[in-house]
């Protein structure tokens, strides 16, 4: 069984998200930042009037807050009735896959394991079939941080 998926790459990683959850890809135009938010949260953006949160992935997987190059463009989703722009690195393409996830192999490190839902193969090479509410959720933060008890 094949289904399709949007192909997009983000901190160096092929990662596919179903193309049933992408309501369109869009140009990330301005960005207004909303204060008090975590840093993964851009700000917010609008397409066709309504608005959207902008997620930037690679500070939501953990990683550092430094320059990439990107594309400027984000996949649109709608997660618990919340529509939200994910900011990724590029957008490689729409293509099919296997339906079948297969086990995420050990060295993609932490930040992975937590929004990989598993492998898939694609018609351009294999891919992290991601997990949109992990993903939206942000890091994982340590309770260490906070002063509690593990």
């Amino acid at each position: 069984m094949n289904d399709l998926f949007v192909m997009t790459q983000i901190a160096g990683r092929r990662c596919a998200l179903h193309a049933h959850d992408v309501s369109s890809v869009i140009e990330i135009g301005a960005v207004t930042p909303v204060p008090r938010t975590p840093a993964f949260i851009a700000g917010i953006t609008a397409m066709r009037s309504q608005a959207l949160t902008v997620i930037d992935c690679r500070l939501a997987l953990g990683f550092d807050a430094r320059e990439w190059p990107t594309d400027h463009r984000a996949a649109v989703v709608a997660v618990s009735g919340h529509s939200y722009a994910l900011r990724v690195d590029a957008i490689e393409d729409i293509t099919t896959g296997s339906a079948e996830a297969g086990q995420v192999p050990g060295g993609f490190g932490p930040e992975w394991s937590r929004v990989a839902t598993g492998m898939i193969e694609t018609a351009i090479g294999p891919a992290l079939l991601l997990d949109l509410a992990a993903l939206i959720a942000g890091p994982a933060v340590s309770p260490e941080l906070f002063g509690a008890a593990a």
